[in-house]
């Protein structure tokens, strides 16, 4: 079964960064993004992790997880929200003792996402798929993003709605700040590959495809035994996004979570907006979606709002969802928290 936590006012949200920390020059924005958390009603204790950064990480893999480790042990913190993603998460992983951890949301999206599908997959425990802490320090949230605070409220048996946002970003103006922390210029259309109206079911499961690919034959991937203990054999309807992957890589990538297993038991397959559509010899994105429909024959929704080209929804792994495709390219997701 699955087991759901519940945020609450007044709880206190753990910050550490088992991927990247903070350099010294944006050390002032992310002690705004914490500022914002406690106007809200959140008590934040920050870990030392979280003000470190060389090399590509916050502090040596063993640091990393012994921190994460106390926060998802220890009584005083009742959730974990890093402040972002990065490289070198996977390190992280062999150090971890998940049978300990007590039951928690970490909210987070990027490399943040290989700790979340490892550890739905490995204990049952939701985790959740959304804003970055610092993508939560904006004087007011944007529809979508809002919903993050809803979602992680929720009580076991309830039903969250969301819908597809209505604008999305293009670009970053870090130099033109705004009250959302986004800039949602440009209008969003989900889509299916063959452009018709539909509604998909199943539990949720996925994350950055860049980094739960590496997932894949390890003890942290696990999917065929997570269907069978946790969700009793339910299919999985998967959602992937990419923040630098070419088209071909995206296929490589795909091919070997089918060859895995990941794709045996699945009702359908959604994929982010990404910023990075580069064809390789004319091989777009569109064709890598068009040739996994015809070979597994499950509906593909694509350019969704899921990843680095904001603004996101929460997405929950281990819930149960619907997905309904409407005219005009809008959606409307359905997450029940169904042990």
């Amino acid at each position: 079964m699955i087991q759901f936590p519940q945020l609450q006012k007044g709880q206190t949200i753990g910050v550490t960064a088992p991927s990247s920390g903070v350099q010294p020059s944006l050390h002032d924005m992310f002690r705004l993004s914490c500022e914002r958390m406690e106007k809200r009603g959140y008590d934040v204790v920050c870990g030392e992790t979280v003000w470190k950064q060389e090399k590509a990480k916050s502090a040596p893999a063993v640091e990393r997880a012994k921190e994460l480790q106390y926060m998802m042990t220890c009584d005083e913190i009742d959730h974990i929200i890093p402040p972002w993603g990065g490289q070198l998460l996977m390190e992280v992983l062999e150090h971890l003792d998940f049978s300990s951890m007590q039951k928690k949301w970490i909210l987070g999206y990027s490399d943040t996402s290989a700790l979340l599908l490892a550890l739905t997959l490995k204990t049952g425990i939701a985790t959740a798929h959304g804003p970055n802490l610092v993508d939560l320090r904006g004087e007011e949230f944007d529809q979508t993003t809002a919903m993050w605070e809803r979602t992680l409220s929720a009580k076991d048996e309830t039903e969250i709605t969301q819908f597809s946002s209505s604008m999305y970003q293009k670009e970053w103006q870090h130099d033109n700040p705004s009250k959302h922390v986004f800039h949602l210029t440009e209008p969003t259309a989900w889509h299916t590959v063959d452009q018709q109206e539909m509604t998909v079911k199943g539990r949720l499961m996925g994350g950055c495809i860049d980094i739960i690919r590496h997932l894949a034959g390890t003890p942290f991937g696990d999917v065929k035994t997570f269907q069978k203990t946790f969700i009793k054999d339910e299919p999985i309807l998967w959602y992937f996004e990419n923040c630098a992957l070419n088209a071909a890589s995206v296929k490589r990538s795909l091919v070997q979570l089918k060859l895995a297993g990941w794709f045996d038991h699945c009702s359908g397959i959604m994929f982010g907006r990404s910023a990075v559509d580069v064809p390789v010899e004319g091989y777009r994105y569109q064709d890598v979606y068009e040739e996994l429909h015809k070979e597994l024959q499950i509906p593909i929704f694509y350019d969704i709002d899921c990843g680095h080209v904001p603004p996101q929804m929460t997405l929950i792994n281990g819930a149960y969802a619907e997905v309904q495709l409407q005219s005009h390219g809008k959606a409307v997701l359905k997450q029940a928290f169904l042990s």
